[in-house]
């Protein structure tokens, strides 16, 4: 018999998201990760909400989308029309963004609300493939301004009570975040560099026991080899601390291949 969704837990994904709106155009160095998120669902059961940490929004104090309906924020330029016709009419969660704020703020990470911002392609993007009906209420949090690590691995613990209902937590990021170093061709070219960091972040949230070591390796992450030439800045990486924050255990990986010409992994805790 199938369990009701009041016994289903909370689940975690890490995922790379992508170049953009490229992965819905078609682009062909994004093959791999589109079939990917396609079929992510079906290593889940369905949420009754999703939260996406994304990359693309930073505040001085961590910030709840609260929008019943969220509009759509092309966070992005220079791409064909079709780019800004990309549509993801999900509901937002108002009554979940309060709450998430008050269990914030309650355990001494400052919080808000934004009424206003529209879904970031850091949630669109991804949530279009995974689930395309956009039946399943969304929300997004902030990243904090200072891109500290400890903060956001604290962030993740602060919330990590949300697993305990049947919300999916997704943290939007990308593993490899070097824009420069990027083939948005469908080449995959030999990276030594980009490798010995994406190894590394596997040895972390995979092979790694203790989760004290998980946490302290990835707050120091900028120690792991070649982390500035994979995140010359770490707003793309961050997502992963505070999943990490959330953890209690370790991850699967669940994606191993390339995007835009470069390797990049996802991980997802259950």
């Amino acid at each position: 018999m199938k369990s009701s969704n009041l016994e289903k837990r909370g689940q975690m994904v890490y995922l790379s998201h992508g170049g953009g709106p490229l992965p819905i155009l078609g682009d062909p160095s994004h093959t791999a990760m589109v079939k990917f998120m396609q079929e992510l669902p079906s290593q889940l059961h369905k949420p009754d909400a999703i939260l996406v940490i994304s990359a693309h929004w930073e505040e001085s104090v961590v910030t709840l989308q609260s929008a019943a309906a969220p509009g759509m924020l092309y966070d992005y330029y220079g791409f064909p029309k079709e780019a800004y016709d990309i549509i993801y009419p999900a509901p937002g969660s108002p009554n979940l963004a309060e709450r998430i704020v008050a269990i914030l703020n309650g355990g001494a990470v400052p919080s808000a609300v934004d009424g206003d911002r529209g879904f970031d392609h850091g949630l669109f993007i991804p949530l279009k493939m995974m689930y395309p009906s956009a039946d399943i209420p969304s929300l997004q949090i902030s990243l904090l301004g200072n891109l500290e690590s400890r903060a956001h691995v604290a962030l993740g613990k602060a919330l990590s009570g949300l697993l305990d209902e049947n919300v999916l937590v997704v943290g939007s990021g990308f593993s490899f975040h070097n824009l420069r170093a990027f083939n948005f061709g469908a080449t995959r070219a030999s990276d030594s560099q980009n490798d010995a960091f994406q190894d590394w972040l596997i040895e972390v949230c995979v092979r790694t026991d203790a989760q004290t070591e998980r946490e302290e390796k990835l707050v120091n992450w900028e120690r792991a080899p070649s982390a500035r030439y994979c995140h010359p800045r770490e707003e793309h990486l961050l997502p992963l601390h505070v999943c990490m924050g959330m953890a209690s255990g370790p991850a699967k990986l669940v994606f191993d291949d390339y995007i835009a010409g470069k390797r990049a992994v996802a991980f997802l805790w259950q």
